[in-house]
């Protein structure tokens, strides 16, 4: 059968036409059904089996996720615990407002048993932060440079907390840096007071 017999063929009487030719139209009907659903069924199924896939990926690590927490629930409620403790500690290490002064007396006694001579000791006001204020209290002491270490020792040792900040430490002019001359230290001693739930009113 050559190509120009197929202008031949009728619709009408497709029974009688040769092999080749009805081969043909069901090869050709089955690629339209094949590509009608590939495209209108299985296009959409492939979609929606993909979101599926990454769905499933998502919720398996969420699983894990929160099945490893399940399994170390004890461990974190124990390490909760432990917080807390120490948050109170830190808590009590905050000063009312009644210790303050004295906190404040124990900083000058601290650099004034280190041998320190104090210039300027200029508390500024409060600044309230979120559950405590922070007083910050400027210095300026003269002393050996030992001293200053002696003094800053004994502020860590106070049962309270003290921190000390914008260490500026010179000689005084036209000294030539001898061991044991006399020093000049400027800094921003820092003490925190805790806010209790009145604080304010």
């Amino acid at each position: 059968m050559e190509l120009s017999d197929l202008n031949e063929l009728e619709l009408s009487n497709i029974g009688a036409w040769p092999v080749f030719a009805k081969a043909l139209v069901i090869v050709l009907l089955c690629a339209a059904v094949g590509f009608a659903w590939y495209y209108f069924i299985v296009k959409e199924q492939l979609v929606r089996l993909d979101a599926a896939a990454t769905e499933e990926v998502e919720l398996r690590a969420s699983f894990e996720e929160k099945q490893d927490k399940a399994a170390n629930l004890e461990a974190y409620q124990q390490q909760l615990v432990e917080m807390r403790e120490s948050f109170g500690a830190m808590l009590r290490q905050l000063p009312d407002q009644t210790e303050v002064a004295a906190l404040l007396v124990d900083v000058s006694q601290t650099g004034l048993a280190a041998g320190l001579e104090f210039e300027l000791f200029q508390p500024a006001g409060e600044q309230d932060r979120d559950f405590y204020a922070e007083l910050p209290i400027r210095m300026r002491v003269n002393g050996q440079y030992h001293e200053f270490g002696r003094f800053i020792s004994g502020l860590a040792a106070l049962p309270r907390i003290v921190t000390i900040h914008d260490v500026k430490i010179a000689s005084p002019s036209g000294a030539d840096g001898a061991p044991g001359q006399r020093l000049s230290m400027e800094a921003t001693v820092k003490t925190y007071r805790y806010l209790d739930e009145t604080a304010g009113q």
